[in-house]
């Protein structure tokens, strides 16, 4: 069963970035039915269930409505520019190995495909702090990361003091979209530092300082400084 919601990529853009999801419903059958219901009007590209089983609902050529409100290094429509993934999943209990397993090939297969950087891979709550908070801190970004499906921070870097001026201007050059300091942060926190909590520390700083620099759209200012 495909999805009837989607539409044209507008001004001739191109996936450029890969959003992960949680679908947040009791079983991957009643998600599939959602994301192909007219009337619910979402959608993503692909679907993937506990037991690793993948379905394409929406052509990758084509404009899905996953991401919603939001933003990336400061662009905007980010349905325009992103290949949608829904992991069926209720937000509150571990992502099964085979489906953790399907995710990483269907993610070899979508960059390798549309040039997609590992960088270019993100979740849901980085474009739309505040507003979505899946794939949640149970997601292992780091074993992405490790196979060069995503990035992970230099666990090296030094620490920095704390100064939250400083974090939303390295947050903001490395993607994260304008929102309030604590918005960010636990934005930040909940891919990055997920058992963290309290008051912007060193670590936090460091962390965000060396995503800047590598990633960040002013990444030679950060490294330079």
């Amino acid at each position: 069963m495909r999805s009837p919601n989607f539409g044209p990529r507008r001004d001739g853009l191109k996936p450029e970035l890969v959003v992960i999801h949680y679908t947040a419903m009791t079983s991957c059958e009643a998600a599939h039915e959602r994301l192909c219901d007219a009337s619910a009007e979402v959608s993503a590209h692909w679907l993937i269930g506990g037991d690793g089983g993948v379905f394409s609902l929406v052509d990758e050529a084509e404009r899905a409505w996953h991401a919603g409100a939001g933003s990336w290094q400061g662009r905007c429509d980010v349905n325009s520019r992103s290949i949608g993934i829904e992991l069926a999943n209720r937000g509150n209990h571990p992502f099964a190995e085979p489906q953790i397993a399907a995710l990483e090939d269907l993610l070899r297969g979508i960059m390798s495909r549309w040039a997609i950087a590992p960088e270019g891979i993100i979740g849901h709550s980085d474009m739309a702090p505040g507003r979505k908070i899946d794939p949640g801190p149970r997601f292992d970004w780091r074993r992405l990361a490790r196979q060069g499906l995503s990035i992970w921070p230099d666990e090296r870097a030094a620490d920095i003091a704390p100064d939250p001026r400083v974090f939303m201007a390295l947050a903001q050059s490395f993607g994260y979209p304008d929102a309030a300091f604590e918005t960010v942060l636990a934005a930040f926190r909940l891919r990055f530092r997920p058992l963290a909590t309290g008051e912007l520390a060193a670590q936090d700083m460091a962390i965000i300082a060396d995503l800047a620099a590598r990633f960040g759209v002013d990444g030679d200012q950060w490294r330079a400084s």
